[in-house]
This record gives C-alpha cells, structure tokens and sequence, in this order.
C-alpha cells in the first residue's frame, strides 16, 4: 500500500476521531451539575433564638425613706445579704431626741394617773364617811322627830336635828360627785398617756427609718452613694434618692427578643437551653415562663402602642426563660445584665423524613409537568408555551427536584412537596417524597433556574474558593 494511501486513512480515522470527540464534549457540555443528597430519616428539632440579658426574678431598688446624711454603709456591690440585715443607716439625731422626749411625756403621764387613781381612792374613802356620819344623823333625826312629836324637846333642839341631817346628805352628795370627777380626771389622763403612746409609734417609725434593711435573701448589684452624701426622700429616679439595688438570685431569667417571624412557635413551657457569653462552656437549662403580646421596635424597644410614628420596621417580641434550678458554683457566675442567648425548643419529631432547606424551591406544577413530558423534544406544547410565556398567570407552589433515570441520563424533575416542622438546615418532609431518593440540592445559582427534564449530572465535589492574597 502506497505511502499517500496510508495518510489517506489515517486522516479519515483522525477526522473521525474528532468528530466523536466533539459531539461528546458537546453533549457533556448541555449537562448541568448539580450537588444532590440522598432522602433519608433522622431526628429534626426546630430552634428558636433570641438574644437579651439575664434579669432576676425579683429585684428592687433601696431607696431612701428619710432625709439626711449617709452615717454608715455597710455592703458594697457583688455582695450578699440575708433578710433583715442592715444595708445603711441615715443620721438619726432628730428622730432619736423626738423619741426620748416622747418617752419622758409617756413617763410624766404615768405618774399623773397614778395620782389621780390615789385621789380617787381617797374621794371614794369620802363617801363612805360621808355615808356613816348620814347615818348617824338619820338616827339623830328620828329620835328628835318623836321627842319633838311628845313635847318632850323645845323646836329649836329639834330644828338643830333636822339641819344636821341635811348637812350630812349634801356632804355625801357632794363627795360621791367627787369620786365620780376623780374618775374623770383618771380616763382622760389614760386618753392623754394613750395618744403619747400611739405618738410615740410613729416617732419609733421615723427614727426606724433612718436604717435601711434587706427585704430578702439576695445580691447587691447598684451602690451609686457613698458615706457621707445626703438621701432625699420621695424623688423617682433622681440621684440621692437611691441607695441601691437588691436582686433575689435564688430564682433567675433570661429576658431575650424573639423576631416577630418566629414568636408565633413559642408557647409557655417549653425548654430552651441559655448561654452567656461571659461564661463560655457553660449552658443553662430553662423553660419559656412569658411570652410578650406586645411588638417591640427594634431600634429602640419602644411597644408599638406606644410609638407616635409610623415606621414600618422590624419589630421583636420579649420572652421570658426561668432557668432551671442554678447550682451554686453556677450562680456565683452569673450577674443581671450579662448578655445571654436562649435557644428555645419548639418541637421535636423522631425518625422523620428531613431535606435540606436550600432544596425548596416555589414553581407551577402546569409548567414543570408539561417540561417533564416534552424533555428531550424540540417543541414545547402549546399549553406549556403559554405558561412559559406569561399567558396564563402561574400558580406558585413548593417542591423540590429529584434525580429520575431516563434513556441512560440522570434528569431533573420537579415534584411539590408538603413540610412540617423546620429545623436549623433541615425541614420535614410530610408529604410528596419518599426515602432513598436524590434530592438535587444546588447549586442555588442552579436551583434558581432548573426546570424539569433538565439533563443533570451529579456533583458534589466542594467549590474551590480563590486564594485572594495569591498574585495573578
């Protein structure tokens, strides 16, 4: 065979070599790659957050309940008190010297009514001499009324008797009214010691409230005053009118903001886990005891019924987390006003069927079945033309894409779904798929624009990102 021959054929096989390379490097080039996964079952739990500050329960703010000089401050922010231990005390001379003379007045009323009950003794002794000597002339009388009656007596002896007797029964008179006005002078003396007495409560009162007491077992957490400065009583938030803040750490909350996208999910009870970000490592279990009916505008935590403007921004919810029986060495870390985070648990399913979220994507169902029908065609079908085309307002649903066989390729068909509860990355799956599928799962670029029947090749190999400190 000549040489020209030889070059003939080799030529023939060279161009047609090249030919079936181009037409597959052409069909691999309509292929789209796209990352998938597998359809499988696990356990989803869906998370709310929310962000905000650990708060106690209870806490309450010292203030001042007289005017004066600070004499003594005996506790110091960070410290902790029992109930009814002394906090501060306030100079006390005024009420002090109030008091004892108070107590001199009391004293002088005692002595007064002892006298007076002496007195009455003695007025009461009165009448019962009174009594015996109007006896005694009763018995004169009646022996000189029968003389008197024998002619046995001159008048003038007889009206001697008759005056005496009347004397006597005046002198009674006029002692049983004295006992009567002792008695007098006695109850008004107890009336008076009474009134000192009830005087002398609210001096104790006064003088009581120059010294400030712990209402309750708890922490110190404010101290703006010092030795020395002057309290001014019956001021709202005005400095020197508080002497500090006491906060009950037996029982404490997270107060966070909850978007008012989520908000709907949380309900009373449910667990949430807290963190800190002053204690790393540690997490608080707790459980949602508030839930805010009221939206808060996020720039500047005003409730909107309170807000004169009409800004449409985005708004947030309070809750409130108890956290949970807070052991000792914990509680010693925690102080109202860290920054914490509460990850509520809205609900938990077992063994369900979970996708990725980014797989969801909105499509017609009209379209996608007329474009899973036509794959592969030149033409579309006139009903798939018109929906394409913007003839026919589309109707939007969920679904996601999974990978079908057809004629040895891989294509993308799309298939509406139903979901149920969604997670942090995953969403269950309650309806339209089935485990052990393949999901395609992007690219989003991909994703964006993938229609069914669409030619597909799997790939998930990780996007290699630029090193941007290398020179080109």
């Amino acid at each position: 065979m000549s040489v020209k021959k030889i070059l003939i054929i080799v030529g023939i096989v060279l161009v047609l070599a090249g030919a079936a390379t181009g037409t597959i490097l052409y069909s691999q080039g309509h292929v789209i790659k796209v990352t998938t996964a597998t359809i499988g079952k696990q356990d989803l739990t869906s998370i709310v957050s929310g962000t905000g500050q650990i708060k106690p329960k209870t806490y309450v703010n010292i203030g001042a309940t007289a005017f004066g000089r600070i004499t003594h401050l005996n506790v110091k922010e960070g410290d902790h008190v029992k109930a009814g231990t002394v906090l501060a005390t306030v100079e006390s001379v005024q009420p002090a010297a109030t008091v004892e003379a108070q107590d001199a007045t009391i004293a002088a009323s005692k002595t007064d009514i002892t006298s007076y009950i002496a007195a009455e003794k003695t007025a009461v002794a009165n009448v019962a001499q009174g009594k015996a000597d109007l006896e005694q002339k009763t018995l004169d009388y009646n022996r000189a009324k029968q003389l008197y009656d024998d002619k046995l007596i001159a008048k003038q002896d007889f009206d001697a008797k008759v005056a005496a007797y009347d004397m006597a029964v005046a002198t009674l008179d006029q002692r049983i009214a004295a006992v009567a006005q002792s008695k007098a002078q006695t109850d008004s003396m107890r009336g008076h010691m009474n009134q000192a007495v009830a005087s002398q409560r609210a001096n104790f009162d006064a003088l009581d409230k120059t010294i400030s007491r712990a209402p309750f077992d708890g922490l110190v957490t404010n101290v703006p005053v010092r030795e020395g400065e002057t309290m001014v009583v019956g001021i709202q938030n005005a400095e020197g009118s508080t002497l500090m803040t006491l906060a009950d750490m037996s029982v404490i909350t997270a107060e966070v903001k909850v978007d008012e996208t989520d908000i709907v999910s949380v309900k009373l009870g449910q667990a949430a886990d807290v963190t800190v970000d002053a204690l790393p490592g540690k997490t608080f279990k707790g459980h949602v005891t508030e839930v805010g009916d009221q939206a808060l505008l996020r720039t500047t935590g005003v409730a909107t019924s309170q807000s004169t403007t009409g800004t449409e921004e985005a708004k947030d919810f309070k809750v409130i987390v108890t956290l949970d029986q807070v052991s000792d060495d914990q509680n010693d870390g925690l102080r109202p006003g860290l920054s914490a985070t509460a990850k509520i648990i809205t609900a938990q399913r077992s063994n369900v069927l979970i996708i990725p979220i980014q797989s969801i994507v909105q499509r017609d169902p009209v379209e996608e079945k007329q474009l899973a029908a036509n794959a592969g065609k030149a033409k579309k079908t006139s009903s798939a033309t018109a929906v394409s085309s913007g003839k026919v307002k589309p109707t939007l649903i969920q679904g996601v894409y999974v990978l079908q066989e057809d004629h040895r390729k891989q294509r993308a068909t799309f298939i509406p779904i139903t979901t149920g509860v969604t997670g942090a990355t995953d969403i269950e799956v309650t309806g339209g798929l089935s485990a052990g599928q393949t999901l395609v799962t992007g690219r989003y670029k991909i994703l964006r624009t993938l229609k069914s029947g669409t030619t597909v090749k799997p790939d998930n190999t990780p996007d290699v990102v630029p090193d941007s400190s290398s020179s080109s």
